[in-house]
């Protein structure tokens, strides 16, 4: 009886499992896009490879204005932020009203609370 419960079972975890993966793996992607969308075009986040905005590789506990090789504004090299999710939030939300006079513009920023949270999940991940 134990054997058929387990062969009957099996099947059922495997797709479970499975499934799971690729949730995980399509959140990923999700994730990406939304950074790809609102951020890509000025920020890379492969180490070193700053563009009109600086790389955003392990931004996560880094002080603003630190990333090597790029060309901050006095404002923000000149700032004591280090980023952390709540910094983070607060720039992707209105780059002006948390840090005026930085270089961003005219990026205006994302008022979608949940889209903001998708790009600093996807920046936590990459390393």
């Amino acid at each position: 009886m134990r054997m058929i419960a387990t062969r009957f079972c099996m099947p059922f975890a495997i797709f479970a499992v499975l499934q799971s993966a690729h949730a995980a793996d399509d959140a990923s992607a999700k994730a990406e896009a939304a950074f790809n969308t609102a951020c890509r075009s000025c920020h890379s986040v492969k180490p070193g490879d700053n563009r009109l905005g600086p790389h955003l590789n392990g931004i996560l506990g880094r002080k603003a204005g630190s990333a090597e090789g790029f060309n901050y504004s006095p404002i923000v090299k000149d700032s004591a932020i280090v980023w952390d999710e709540a910094n983070l939030d607060k720039m992707i939300a209105d780059p002006e009203a948390f840090l005026p006079g930085n270089s961003m513009k005219p990026y205006a920023g994302i008022p979608d609370a949940a889209a903001r949270k998708t790009i600093i999940e996807y920046l936590k991940g990459v390393k």
